[in-house]
């Protein structure tokens, strides 16, 4: 992008280009060569043909917006969010935003694996090649410690220690187990947000008959107390309130029927008498079922 020469250092592969490190750094016209390098910068280079690299690359956007082709999908990637990319990830990038920060570290595999006795350590990370997990969007804590680590590694970037290889390496290994830990925490997340869907829906079906948690626990294979703290989480009430509200709503949509009695009500709903039902209404409401009725009529 900066030197037309540069654009020449890359290698044909299936048809699609490889781009070099040595051509990533021109990119930042960045002259030194060695097997990894880190850039602050607020100019994402903007290759719009999909290529892939021979480095592995962290991308840790602090501020604005970009738009990544990963494969056949395209994302708008909003700050703070962290960018993992393998060698073997078909990719290009288009400008959303003007204003943007963006820290990088690129590093070939080679670099990575000098002291580790895995040769395969990078290859048990699925966020470096898989699409769907090549991106991770930051909480204020989560930037919080992405904006540690790279303060770090620019830190070290910039101080020609001898040590400089050892103590890059050393954030790298933060880097991706940081990485690690947001993927597990997003897969856990996912399974969550799955089983509340699956508890709303049950609960739709079930609330007339049944309105005990143990019910839906047993229903969806899971403990009483696992489903309470992912329905406490995942709403911010607990699944018996669910279940009451649920009770509570259908209460009022038939005491607006002024042809059923509070009696037909209370057995439709299957209390075990009309006084039972009176009491369960007025907990929630602060009214007894007909006080409801007559304000309705009113």
């Amino acid at each position: 992008m900066k030197n037309n020469s540069l654009l020449k250092e890359k290698v044909s592969k299936n048809n699609i280009q490889t781009y070099s490190l040595k051509h990533h750094k021109g990119l930042f016209s960045h002259a030194d060569q060695k097997e990894y390098f880190y850039i602050q910068t607020n100019d994402h280079p903007y290759i719009s043909e999909p290529y892939r690299a021979e480095s592995y690359a962290i991308e840790f956007l602090r501020k604005g917006s970009i738009i990544m082709h990963i494969g056949l999908e395209t994302k708008v990637v909003h700050a703070p969010s962290i960018i993992a990319l393998g060698p073997s990830v078909i990719r290009s990038f288009s400008k959303n935003e003007e204003e943007i920060l963006i820290d990088i570290i690129f590093f070939k595999p080679q670099f990575f694996l000098e002291s580790q006795a895995n040769v395969f350590f990078l290859k048990q990370y699925d966020f470096f090649e898989n699409n769907e997990s090549n991106l991770s969007s930051l909480t204020k804590i989560e930037e919080s410690k992405f904006e540690s680590v790279f303060g770090l590694i620019k830190e070290v970037s910039e101080n020609q220690s001898k040590h400089q290889a050892s103590i890059l390496r050393s954030y790298l290994y933060i880097l991706i187990y940081e990485i690690d830990a947001l993927q597990k925490e997003k897969t856990i997340s996912e399974t969550q947000n799955l089983l509340f869907e699956k508890f709303k829906d049950l609960l739709f079906k079930d609330f007339l008959n049944f309105r005990t948690v143990q019910h839906y626990a047993d229903k969806l294979n899971v403990s009483r107390k696992y489903l309470s703290e992912v329905i406490k989480k995942n709403s911010g009430k607990t699944a018996s309130d669910w279940i009451s509200e649920m009770v509570i709503l259908e209460a009022k949509v038939l005491l607006q029927n002024k042809e059923m009695s509070i009696n037909q009500i209370s057995d439709l709903l299957h209390f075990s008498d009309q006084s039972v039902f009176g009491r369960f209404f007025k907990n929630y409401e602060g009214i007894s079922p007909l006080e409801y009725r007559k304000k309705q009529i009113d």
